[in-house]
């Protein structure tokens, strides 16, 4: 029998790092097993409750998905990725308006993150589309009164729907697809729809039941009824008659109408944002800048009524400006974009873009081999931190730049920060940067025997990645 100091030590961090690899490599029920037994280690972890419940999702368990996101809320009112995922759950369960909700509070929150601003968009769009008007007014929630209003008509919504058990001859019409619509919107579950209604007219069969008692026409009509859900949800979510009535709009040059409406304005400025951001990410750095700059000059036209986050938006488009100059190599313009940027956040009390200014002037600095400068920025933007990932990725740029000064003692201690905030998050590929990090430092102190021991480590994480140029590299 081996005797207990023999026995492995499971950790907290070491379940989440095997559970977060599991679930990138699709295998949800394993890595659900994993946060179990991290949660029993650390009950009521916020981040770890977030992954289990996007597993949760994956496998398209909606409801244990939306407890573990409301429990993470619960232990933090303010969690950006509770909220986040709390939203992306009603929206997948088809309720739109409570997902609308929860993605303006995370984008009040979290204005940076845009995936929030996106949420909003898919879930205005779904709501217009299941009342079948272009007129529904954009939702724009400023206080908690508005809120608790949405909230209000969502719950109304449902009661009513509770209450009418058997659906108007007019209700019926209009739930009623034509074949060619119904094929487009189930794709190669269309098939077996169709296969399922020729079943119901087999009346022998309908009367039968299986070995368990259950009656066959009970069987077949819940799998038309979860058809019919998923068709109306798609409809919802991605409708054909909507493209084509975009592409009118464009043809008749209305989207460019001088005399747009706030909400027509919202979603003009998120459609550019989202231009400019795949032009930089696709690698045409130069039209990504030039239509940033274009934005810019639009803003200075449209008054606070229209816009009413106009100052937030004008930083946000010097950022992607310096971030285009930096991808061209213009580092002094990218420099001068970034602390445009910065001026303006400070100007205006924005605290997560003064974080994202601070950020990008010290990778400036840093490709400018300016490190003391990166530093300084790095530094000042620590306290701003939201998140242990993010401090992971923090502690390490700022070791990184103290071990090309050659302040090897400060490098090890800022990678041994990263490694405990990767810890803390679960996250592999931030674990083995910040081994390497010390393990490096480490080489330059000439604590040699330190330095294999920390290269093993970070070869094994590398493996985990998986990263075959990580373990190349390691091992030369």
């Amino acid at each position: 029998m081996a005797d207990e100091g023999s026995l492995p030590v499971v950790s907290f961090g070491s379940l989440m790092t095997e559970g977060t690899t599991l679930s990138r490599r699709g295998q949800y029920d394993k890595a659900l097993g994993c946060f179990n037994d991290a949660l029993r280690l650390r009950a009521g972890d916020k981040h770890c409750l977030i992954t289990r419940s996007k597993c949760f999702l994956k496998l398209g368990d909606t409801e244990n998905s939306l407890k573990d996101a409301e429990a993470s809320l619960q232990i933090d009112k303010t969690f950006p990725e509770g909220l986040y995922q709390k939203a992306e759950t009603l929206y997948t369960m088809g309720d739109f308006e409570f997902a609308l909700v929860f993605y303006h509070r995370g984008r009040r929150l979290r204005p940076d993150l845009h995936k929030f601003q996106l949420g909003i968009n898919k879930a205005e769009e779904a709501i217009i589309n299941c009342i079948g008007s272009k007129k529904y007014p954009s939702l724009e929630l400023e206080s908690k009164e508005e809120l608790c209003f949405v909230s209000r008509q969502a719950e109304n919504k449902k009661n009513n729907q509770k209450q009418q058990n058997k659906p108007t001859k007019d209700q019926k019409q209009t739930k009623k697809q034509s074949p060619k619509i119904e094929r487009q919107l189930l794709g190669g579950l269309y098939a077996d729809k169709a296969y399922l209604e020729k079943l119901l007219k087999d009346e022998d069969l309908m009367q039968s039941s299986t070995r368990q008692g259950i009656k066959v026409v009970d069987l077949v009509l819940d799998g038309i009824s979860y058809l019919n859900q998923r068709r109306d949800f798609w409809q919802q979510q991605k409708p054909i008659y909507a493209r084509v009535y975009e592409r009118k709009l464009l043809q008749q040059g209305r989207v460019q109408d001088k005399k747009q409406k706030p909400p027509d304005i919202a979603r003009s400025i998120t459609k550019d944002m989202e231009d400019i951001d795949l032009l930089l990410a696709r690698g045409s750095a130069e039209e990504s800048c030039r239509k940033a700059e274009r934005m810019l000059r639009k803003l200075q036209v449209w008054s606070e009524n229209e816009v009413p986050n106009k100052n937030e938006l004008i930083g946000y488009f010097h950022s992607c400006i310096g971030n285009a100059q930096l991808a061209m190599g213009q580092m002094e313009a990218a420099l001068r974009s970034h602390k445009m940027d910065l001026d303006c956040a400070r100007q205006n009390a924005l605290t997560d873009a003064v974080s994202r200014a601070l950020d990008n002037i010290g990778h400036v600095y840093a490709r400018m081999g300016k490190f003391q400068q990166a530093i300084n920025s790095w530094e000042e933007k620590i306290p701003l931190a939201q998140s242990s990932l993010e401090k992971a990725w923090l502690f390490h740029e700022i070791g990184r730049c103290y071990l090309e000064l050659d302040k090897a003692e400060v490098a090890q201690d800022y990678g041994q920060k990263s490694l405990q905030s990767a810890d803390e998050e679960g996250d592999v590929k931030w674990q083995l940067h910040a081994t390497v990090l010390v393990a490096q430092a480490q080489v330059k102190l000439k604590d040699y025997r330190s330095a294999i021991m920390n290269f093993e480590r970070a070869l094994e994480k590398a493996k985990l990645v998986p990263s075959e140029a990580a373990q190349n590299g390691i091992i030369a």
